[in-house]
Formats: C-alpha cells, structure tokens, sequence
C-alpha cells in the first residue's frame, strides 16, 4: 500500500513538472512568446523606401496607406518557395471573393539584379491579377526589408551562379499602417484567409 502511495505520488509530481516544462515552453519558446524586440515589423508609416512596381509606377509606403495590405518577399529565379506562396495568396484572393478588392497585394524582389520590371511583369502575369511586383536599386530593397523584419541573403550555387535565401513568410498590415500579423510557409488556407479577414476588420475599425 505504501508503495503505491509513494508510486502515486511520484507520478502526480512528474506531471506537475510537465506541465510546468509545457507552460515554461508556451511563454519563452512556444506560440504565447512575445515577439522579440526588434523583430516586429515597423508600422508602413514609419518606413521610407522608393521602389517601382511592374508597371514602371513608383511607389513607396504611402502606395499602401488607406488599404489593408498584403506582402511577400521572394524573386523570379524562386524554384519553389516563391510560386508555392504566389499560388496560395492567388487561391486566398479567391476565397475572398470582392473582398480582395479592399487588399493591396504586393511582392517585393531580394533580387534586383535579375528582376528587372519587365521580368517582374511577365512573372506575376501567372498569378492572381491583383498581385504587384516590385522592384528597385538593391539600397531600397534593403531599406523595406530593413522595415518589415524581412531576411534575404545571396549564396553561390554551382557554375559562378546564384540563389537567395529570404524570409518566406506573408506579412500581413493594418489600413493605416501598423503590423497585424504573419502568414507562414505553407500555413493551410483554414488558418491563413481569417488572418487576411482580420486585416480586413482592422480597416473597418479604423474607420469608425
């Protein structure tokens, strides 16, 4: 009887450590982590960038104020990230129906040394209508990715070529500017259209 007593209380203790370890790991590491400082995208109003979109417009952050807006990084040599995410936000744009209308949907190049605004036109052209490239000196590419938190680096492949490694997350902002969340790589279409609704709600409330 003792034994089991003991037993009993053994595990009761193992699982209280558990759940502490679970409840230590929500908060540092886990999804109930607060963003790093620093690593939280800056507010659009708060950036300063000069970049042209696929059809020889220049455009900077106040091309975005006044919509909710919607932003990818990648580039047109992408083998896989880049049109993976460009198809999901198409399918996302058509789940949302007239609502996509209220959106502005831009994907910016990592890399501008091939993506020119003619090639960031024809590539584009294989997605949702609704999508703009942009493009631009790599000093302004830098400054916008600096503004969203946005990652990229150049790294040599074989035969004196090149590929880039970039964030591949979709940013997701607010009708007046601020950050309102992130849409991962391959996040399902359950998860990711209400995120792109609450941008769109956080336009509503701005409003009122």
């Amino acid at each position: 009887m003792r034994r089991r007593t003991i037993a009993g209380y053994g595990a009761v203790g193992a699982g209280a450590i558990a759940l502490t370890l679970f409840v230590g790991w929500w908060r540092v590491d886990g999804p109930g982590a607060p963003e790093p400082i620093g690593q939280r995208p800056m507010a659009l109003t708060e950036m300063d960038f000069r970049l042209t979109d696929h059809e020889g417009n220049e455009v900077g952050p106040e091309t975005l104020i006044g919509r909710p807006t919607m932003a990818f990084f990648g580039f047109t040599y992408c083998p896989d990230v880049c049109p993976t995410t460009l198809s999901d936000i198409s399918g996302w744009l058509d789940d949302l129906g007239d609502e996509a209308k209220q959106l502005n949907v831009v994907f910016i190049t990592v890399d501008p040394e091939r993506d020119t605004v003619e090639a960031m036109a024809e590539y584009v052209s294989y997605f949702h209508p609704a999508i703009r490239g942009w493009t631009g000196p790599e000093g302004q590419i830098a400054r916008i990715a600096d503004g969203f938190r946005a990652a990229y680096e150049r790294v040599p492949t074989e035969g004196g070529d090149y590929t880039m490694n970039h964030t591949a997350s979709v940013f997701l902002f607010g009708a007046a500017g601020p950050f309102v969340t992130m849409i991962d790589y391959h996040e399902p279409r359950e998860f990711a259209v209400p995120k792109i609704r609450r941008a769109l709600e956080e336009e509503t409330e701005e409003a009122t």
